[in-house]
């Protein structure tokens, strides 16, 4: 879609602005069709002396160049929010509830903010310090964002990825446990694919006091397999020795729904912070 580019003409005054309006609006607008021409509706500021606005005039280049950079950041913020919407960014984009379209073509100065009553050096500092109370709580909301972003993606890849490494919660149940037993633990054991008659002949056999037939594969990604295996309690970490030599890694896990069921909400949690800084 064509982009629409605006320009704020200063023309000079005949009798009455009105007058001036006709004459540039005949020329541009009606007669060679030039452009579309909307009124910039300013009021009868305070202008002070010629001294005065030549001490502006630097002032108000920088102030232009620092609203115009705040700006870019809010839109490149909101863009970078919408993510996979990103082509709805035009229509978020919005000054004071209205599109920018409207907003330019129908700007209407906001006294209550920036009295005219005010010097231009008034308005120009207080203008300048609303865009840098802007800029830093647009830090504050990115950083959190970004912090955000980056807890809900740690926690998202758990949920993928390699069986060495992802989260085992989502991936069992708990019958797959023993459960409310002083004696007997159930490990859970990746297995590489290539090594799983390996695992069914040595699993038995990798400390005393393993339960016979008590391995079962219960998921396998394109590498592993993950498999559970019951024994007793004394006996772990003498399994875990012979396991690890046999390329068997026993996983740190221990099944309490209350922890899963916490982990699952912090996630749920994340993914609804997330969407409230659309």
């Amino acid at each position: 879609m064509a982009s629409t580019e605006y320009w704020l003409i200063s023309a000079p005054g005949d009798k009455t602005c009105q007058q001036t309006w006709e004459k540039m609006n005949n020329l541009t607008a009606l007669q060679n069709q030039l452009s579309v021409n909307h009124k910039f509706n300013l009021p009868d500021l305070k202008v002070g002396t010629l001294d005065q606005l030549v001490g502006l005039s630097d002032d108000l280049a920088k102030l232009d160049t620092y609203v115009e950079t705040v700006t870019r950041k809010m839109a490149g913020y909101l863009g970078e929010v919408l993510e996979d919407q990103r082509d709805k960014l035009p229509e978020n984009l919005l000054a004071n509830q209205m599109d920018l379209a409207t907003y330019i073509t129908k700007f209407q100065w906001e006294m209550a903010k920036f009295p005219i009553k005010q010097s231009l050096k008034g308005i120009v500092d207080s203008i300048n310090n609303q865009v840098t109370q802007i800029e830093n709580d647009l830090k504050n909301k990115s950083s959190n964002y970004n912090n955000l972003k980056s807890n809900l993606a740690n926690m998202e890849r758990k949920q993928t990825g390699s069986l060495l490494t992802r989260n085992l919660g989502d991936l069992v149940k708990k019958e797959d446990f023993v459960q409310n037993s002083e004696y007997l633990v159930t490990l859970l054991v990746v297995v590489p694919k290539a090594f799983y008659q390996d695992w069914q002949a040595k699993y038995e056999h990798l400390a005393e006091m393993v339960v016979p037939r008590s391995s079962r594969l219960i998921f396998e990604d394109h590498d592993n397999g993950l498999f559970t295996v019951s024994l007793f309690t004394k006996v772990v970490d003498e399994y875990k020795l012979h396991a690890r030599e046999n390329k068997f890694v026993v996983r740190e896990f221990t099944y309490n729904e209350e922890e899963l069921t916490a982990g699952k909400n912090e996630l749920s949690k994340l993914i609804n912070d997330k969407k409230k800084h659309f």
